[in-house]
């Protein structure tokens, strides 16, 4: 790997028993990068971050982070590689019994040795940087949707880690709350050198934020570029994600090798 380069997935593949998820993908990430993954539901976006934070484990090809190959970790290898990983759920998955404050400062107390002072002033410099340091004090019940997924945020740069993960961050939100939280992605990434994972389906803010697009139809890579030259694609994979077209090479209906007839036990 380069010395920019923190991740990289070769050739992967994976399934469940007989409905394959992923067919030999491969992607890279860079440091100071946000790459998207675009796809329509069940394309396999969410199963790459399963991969990479070893979730699962790739049945074929390699996962490798920093200079780690994922699937070759024993338990406490891979928990050591996670604490260089930062998540933001969709929905935020704040815990509900804990102050904005102790959500926050959650990572540091399990991770490191820090004192309570310090743990302190880190928090409040994390809930800043988000523009949430007055809230420091409430519960999750009194945040709005906006503020939680800001909130969660936070904790997910708790430890300044390397990579940051996205899971559909823009879920539910309002349209201000959206861009104020795809801003702050896009300046968290340039101001701490990281490299972010972007999952979502919200193709406008997705593109104005993100350096590099992989789009993903039925388990592949069916194209990548940035986000202008995927815009100018006139490839059927890209068109049909991007316009919302129902016929495309995305089909309608999963695919089966039994008739409807067959299922119903109808006479042939």
């Amino acid at each position: 790997m380069s010395d920019t380069e923190l991740l990289r997935l070769d050739n992967v593949r994976f399934g469940y028993r007989e409905r394959p998820i992923l067919h030999d993908v491969s992607l890279t990430v860079r440091r100071g990068s946000i790459v998207a993954l675009v796809g329509g539901s069940g394309s396999g976006k969410t199963t790459i971050l399963r991969l990479i934070g070893g979730l699962l484990r790739a049945q074929q090809g390699k996962v490798n982070f920093q200079g780690h190959e994922i699937g070759q970790l024993d338990r406490d290898g891979l928990y050591a590689v996670r604490r260089r990983m930062g998540m933001l759920y969709q929905f935020g998955a704040l815990f509900t019994d804990l102050s904005v404050f102790d959500n926050v400062a959650f990572p540091l107390r399990e991770h490191t040795n820090l004192s309570d002072e310090l743990i302190r002033d880190l928090v409040l410099l994390k809930l800043n940087a988000v523009g949430l340091r007055g809230v420091a004090h409430y519960r999750t019940s009194q945040l709005s949707g906006g503020m939680a997924r800001r909130v969660a945020l936070a904790r997910a740069i708790a430890l300044d880690p390397p990579l940051i993960m996205y899971d559909e961050p823009f879920a539910g939100l309002d349209p201000i709350s959206l861009s104020t939280v795809a801003q702050l992605i896009r300046k968290l990434t340039d101001t701490l050198g990281c490299a972010s994972i972007l999952v979502s389906h919200d193709i406008k803010d997705t593109f104005a934020i993100a350096d590099y697009v992989y789009l993903l139809a039925q388990g592949r890579i069916a194209a990548h570029g940035v986000p202008q030259a995927m815009r100018d694609s006139d490839d059927p994979n890209v068109r049909q994600f991007l316009d919302g077209d129902i016929d495309g090479p995305v089909a309608f209906h999963h695919a089966t090798r039994r008739t409807l007839a067959e299922d119903l036990g109808l006479p042939k």
